[in-house]
């Protein structure tokens, strides 16, 4: 069966069969839940690289992978690697989308697949690499799977450090994390009470059945603000907007059970086209 979102976006599709294949090989036992430092991780860059490859997206001078070494909670030194892409834009300025790529592997002899988190996300930005290669921006799109999010979003702090990368150049970040099992047709978008200019662009754009729920982001709010939970918080930290898209905890939340096979499906097509069409808005309206 094939999966599609109902919007009046039909000229702005993602190819859905394609991104649940993604998922399902990203989240597969074979990649034994893509722990940072590990052969399954390693699988699942070359993974990534091939579908970069694969669209002929453009690479950095260091082309696609970008290592870095940073030091755990225990004290090892561990080394990560981001795997960056991008298409280019006719106007000045670039627009990141992060997806990170670890997971916390296999513990007591049960994998961790992290289908939800974040299989769903790197699956995601795969589909819409695939899209603005036929669709070309106005900005600049980087495509960057990020390592080490699991051990404190080392991949996005050792991006922003990356001396290849023209960071001056980065004027919004869009940050997937964990987009693929909601049974209540909600997702979370954060960002826009630090950066409320973001909000009358995407909160106009008609997204149904889902419905985009602002919020996660103001600091009055505890452990429920989302502010730094995720890959986008090191931008932030720079001064660099963002927008973080992303569903409430679950049960299967950094559980085994976050498997492909407990993916809602439907909804996942629609939050991957939803954030989408946020993309192209954002990047119709900003300078």
């Amino acid at each position: 069966m094939i999966l599609s979102p109902n919007f009046a976006h039909a000229q702005n599709e993602l190819d859905s069969e394609f991104i649940l294949e993604d998922l399902r090989k990203l989240s597969h036992d074979a990649a034994e839940g893509r722990k940072t430092g590990t052969k399954g991780a390693e699988a699942a860059r070359r993974f990534i690289i091939r579908q970069m490859e694969d669209v002929k997206a453009k690479s950095l001078k260091k082309g696609y992978r970008h290592a870095f070494k940073f030091v755990n909670n225990a004290g090892d030194s561990i080394q990560g690697e981001n795997v960056i892409a991008y298409i280019r834009g006719d106007q000045e300025g670039a627009i990141v989308i992060t997806a990170h790529y670890d997971h916390l592997g296999i513990i007591n002899g049960e994998v961790f697949n992290g289908a939800d988190d974040n299989a769903s996300g790197v699956a995601a930005m795969l589909g819409m690499m695939e899209y603005f290669r036929s669709h070309k921006p106005r900005h600049t799109i980087v495509f960057a799977a990020l390592d080490g999010e699991e051990m404190g979003l080392q991949g996005a702090k050792a991006f922003l450090k990356d001396e290849s990368i023209p960071v001056d150049q980065v004027i919004l970040n869009i940050n997937m994390d964990m987009i693929s099992m909601n049974d209540k047709n909600e997702l979370h978008v954060a960002g826009t009470y630090h950066y409320p200019k973001l909000k009358p662009i995407i909160e106009k754009i008609d997204v149904a059945p889902l419905k985009l729920i602002f919020g996660h982001d103001s600091p009055d709010l505890g452990k429920n603000d989302w502010t730094f939970a995720s890959d986008h918080g090191p931008f932030h930290q720079n001064k660099i907007p963002f927008l973080y898209f992303g569903v409430e905890d679950h049960a299967n939340y950094h559980k085994s059970t976050d498997d492909f096979e407990n993916v809602n499906k439907s909804f996942y097509i629609q939050a991957a086209h939803a954030i989408l069409y946020c993309i192209l808005e954002l990047d119709r309206s900003l300078n």
